[in-house]
């Protein structure tokens, strides 16, 4: 795979019960989706995807662009998923701060349950920490290891650091099965800028550097990662048109709004849900269901939910709730053989970029988040600046589609 590097602003603060609560209602179900769908190991995989992450940060109504995304999610899983760890498979160590610490003693217990060999889970814990704090100096202290494993023994690592001298965070990726060797070129991605000169005794080009790995004094810098693939997170907090692929979005919402003739059926088999929550489904659809290659616009998901800070609009509390009974409704009926929901909530991300082909976008973005906002009341809107309020005056003009 190839590397990745972004941007993230460091925001402070902490995320509201309200929520807190459906991040991880939410988060969870996705994971059992994914699984049942797909296997644990899929879960794994996509957490060591940086793209994907922020899109699941998005969807479950994170500031789309901030740092925040990644302490707030692994919490929120966390939380949800290690009370069906034994269930799903999966097990989450780890955290921010004093969590970090932690890990080597959550993974002595997860050990005796699994049979796992705990010395070696805890060495590629401290190995891959080490190594993204150490081995490459690039000005950011880590703050945040968080240390997913399976109960086969397959691990992600996300961890994150953060830059004081210019208020920018990044994220680290990793993932076992890609990993030849803890010091040669290990990660699936960097998320973050390249900020100078980099000391970075993980590149292939620094053999001889490795050699003297014990006297750190003879280290050479070398580059960041080759084959940087870019994703650069802007310090503006308002999603803009540019941050959007316009014609994924805009098939969305006609798929939701619209009710094209050709995906009728799946359509009737999501019968009584609004369009509004038909249009958070089809992105919470594509966290489940979509190949990587749908996550290089991750602003796209904040349309599913909003975010806290109220950009694009108002998390709408009355859709995130009907979201997440929907799903959970759909995963716990194909367990029992059931699975007409569940295929029909993976068909419209299908639907959707079957009408991408053909979909020609206007120029309406402004005017979609101007309604978004002003209807935000209807669907129980909110922020951590508070609940919102309808509009004085009735707007007009506003356009619902993007095309």
């Amino acid at each position: 795979m190839s590397r990745a590097y972004a941007d993230m602003p460091l925001h402070y603060g902490q995320v509201p019960a309200w929520l807190y609560q459906r991040m991880g209602l939410l988060g969870e179900a996705i994971v059992e989706a994914i699984i049942t769908d797909y296997g644990k190991s899929a879960v794994l995989q996509r957490l060591s995807d940086p793209f994907w992450f922020q899109a699941l940060g998005c969807v479950l109504g994170m500031d789309w662009h901030s740092s925040g995304i990644t302490t707030s999610v692994m919490s929120a899983l966390k939380w949800r998923i290690n009370k069906r760890s034994k269930e799903f498979g999966i097990y989450i160590c780890g955290g921010k701060g004093k969590y970090s610490r932690e890990t080597p003693a959550e993974l002595l217990r997860i050990a005796e349950q699994t049979g796992l060999d705990a010395n070696s889970l805890i060495r590629s814990s401290k190995l891959s920490a080490k190594v993204d704090n150490t081995a490459i100096q690039d000005g950011y202290q880590l703050y945040l290891h968080s240390f997913i494993l399976s109960n086969e023994g397959e691990w992600t690592v996300v961890q994150q650091g953060m830059n004081d001298a210019n208020g920018m965070a990044r994220r680290y990726h990793w993932h076992s099965p890609g990993i030849k060797s803890f010091v040669e070129e290990p990660h699936t991605f960097i998320y973050g800028r390249n900020e100078g000169q980099i000391i970075n005794i993980t590149d292939k080009k620094a053999d001889s550097t490795r050699s003297g790995i014990l006297q750190l004094s003879h280290e050479e810098p070398g580059k960041l990662l080759p084959e940087i693939r870019n994703l650069t997170m802007p310090s503006h907090h308002d999603v803009k048109a540019k941050d959007v692929d316009m014609k994924r979005l805009g098939a969305i919402l006609a798929l939701a709004y619209e009710r094209n003739v050709q995906d009728i059926e799946t359509l009737l088999l999501l019968e009584g849900l609004g369009p509004r929550t038909l249009q958070s489904l089809v992105l919470v659809s594509e966290v489940i269901h979509g190949t990587p290659s749908r996550f290089d616009d991750p602003a796209r998901f904040s349309f599913a939910h909003g975010g806290k800070d109220g950009h694009p609009f108002p998390v709408p509390t009355k859709v995130y709730d009907e979201t997440i009974r929907t799903l959970q409704t759909a995963v716990q009926k194909a367990k029992l053989g059931i699975k007409d929901k569940n295929e029909a909530i993976k068909n419209l991300s299908k639907a959707a970029a079957r009408m991408e082909q053909d979909f020609i976008p206007n120029n309406n973005f402004e005017q979609l988040i101007e309604k978004e906002r002003n209807e935000s009341w209807k669907y129980g809107g909110r922020t951590v600046f508070g609940k919102a309020e309808p509009p004085s005056k009735k707007v007009k003009g506003v356009q619902l589609k993007l095309f």
